[in-house]
């Protein structure tokens, strides 16, 4: 299919402007079905014009944010949370969930900055599993005859 450039009129201010075979191709590739109506600068007029006048952020775009009244399942206080609570799954309010988190000693959180002191080596922990139930990588080494061949 060949495109050409093809002269359209503008629904805001009735001007001509060129809709070049690029744009077709364009529109073709993400499957519009219409030619555009207006302009460029009408066009960017309209889209200041839109965005000003919603403002910004999620709500602007038109997604809105599920809130839901529980309590919480800890101090028991009326809260709102940003999404549906399943049933048999507990419910904390902002204070008891900030709680929750786990602390990290300064120490820990030093060496996993990388802060800590040249040559101070922390113990290695010691295995989560016993040695019994660590596994293994299996064997892989193939011949080279075996690479070469096509498989039958």
């Amino acid at each position: 299919m060949e495109f050409v450039d093809r002269l359209l009129i503008c629904a805001d201010c009735g001007g001509e402007f060129v809709f070049t075979a690029g744009e077709q191709l364009f529109f073709l590739d993400k499957q519009f079905k219409n030619d555009p109506k207006r302009c460029k600068p009408c066009k960017s007029r309209r889209s200041a014009q839109v965005a000003g006048a919603t403002g910004t952020g999620p709500a602007a775009a038109g997604i809105s944010r599920t809130e839901t009244r529980t309590t919480c399942s800890e101090c028991g206080i009326e809260t709102t949370v940003p999404f549906k609570p399943t049933q048999g799954r507990p419910v904390l309010c902002r204070q008891c969930f900030k709680n929750k988190r786990p602390v990290v000693p300064a120490a820990e959180e030093a060496t996993a900055n990388g802060s800590a002191t040249p040559g101070a080596h922390a113990a290695a922990p010691p295995s989560a599993l016993p040695a019994e139930q660590v596994q293994k990588p299996a064997d892989v080494s193939v011949s080279a005859a075996a690479q070469a061949s096509p498989a039958a």
